[in-house]
């Protein structure tokens, strides 16, 4: 059974994403209304109510900021450290379901996840690793300003990788953002640059590694192609698999951990065909 990982959305106005198998559905993180995840969802022709667990990345509004309302509007469980459901105003006794730094999650039958800790902005932040049985894996890591060892050790031998490509260096320092909100941004709790992100790659990937997808990228300081071509040029001469961006304005594609099953293969083309 494969593993299929869905964007509905990265940036700083939502992000969600959408990890699935024929039996279960999980999101990580959840930063759009209701009614806009309701929206993105029916697109693939799914609906909230099928969703078995939303593992929240960090406080942020735009990563966690939903997840109040998914959890009251639908019953779907919540899962984030202690940290992020303090600043979420989170109710620890109802609404969420807490973890520790590199403690496993089993959530529906068949999707694991590790949360890794990640440097950013003071929060708990956290990534994660999604396993489906087989010891394949894919990585959700986004707002991040730097790695460790620990992140290169977890981001290495993953088949997909989705991660943050933030900033281009020169678009942040010439832009018209406060001194302070730049060195905030390109601080080690910040954000990745394209140069960072290609730096980071260059260390993990493999033949391995079939997919990557680049999230979050700033509509005010960076641009797809910009991110594209930096990261490629640290990795060209390594990866030969597929590079693609996500944005705000999702779902747009599809990528899979395994050979993916004909339920998985018919959601990809409906999502397609919107």
């Amino acid at each position: 059974m494969s593993l299929s990982i869905t964007h509905l959305g990265t940036g700083s106005s939502g992000n969600a994403t959408l990890l699935a198998t024929d039996s279960t559905k999980v999101l990580v993180d959840q930063g759009f209304s209701g009614r806009e995840l309701e929206r993105r969802l029916a697109s693939i022709s799914i609906h909230p109510t099928e969703i078995d667990g939303i593992a929240i990345s960090h406080h942020h509004g735009d990563h966690g900021g939903g997840a109040a309302i998914a959890h009251k509007r639908w019953g779907i469980p919540l899962y984030c450290n202690f940290r992020t459901a303090g600043a979420l105003g989170l109710d620890l006794a109802s609404e969420v379901i807490l973890f520790e730094d590199l403690e496993r999650l089993e959530i529906g039958s068949d999707i694991s996840l590790l949360p890794v800790p990640v440097p950013h902005d003071g929060a708990d932040n956290v990534g994660f690793i999604a396993s489906r049985g087989d010891g394949e894996r894919a990585a959700i890591f986004t707002d991040l300003g730097s790695w460790t060892d620990e992140i290169v050790q977890h981001l290495s031998g993953c088949s997909h990788i989705s991660i943050e490509a933030n900033y281009d260096h020169k678009k942040l320092w010439n832009g018209p953002y406060k001194y302070s909100l730049k060195e905030r941004i390109s601080g080690r709790g910040g954000h990745l640059s394209n140069q960072q992100t290609g730096e980071l790659l260059s260390m993990v990937v493999g033949d391995h590694t079939r997919s990557i997808v680049l999230t979050h990228l700033s509509k005010e300081n960076n641009r797809p192609h910009l991110a594209e071509s930096t990261v490629l040029y640290h990795i060209d001469e390594i990866f030969s698999g597929d590079l693609a961006i996500s944005k705000q304005d999702g779902p747009s594609f599809t990528h899979f951990v395994g050979e993916p099953t004909h339920a998985q293969n018919h959601l990809a083309e409906a999502k397609l065909l919107q």
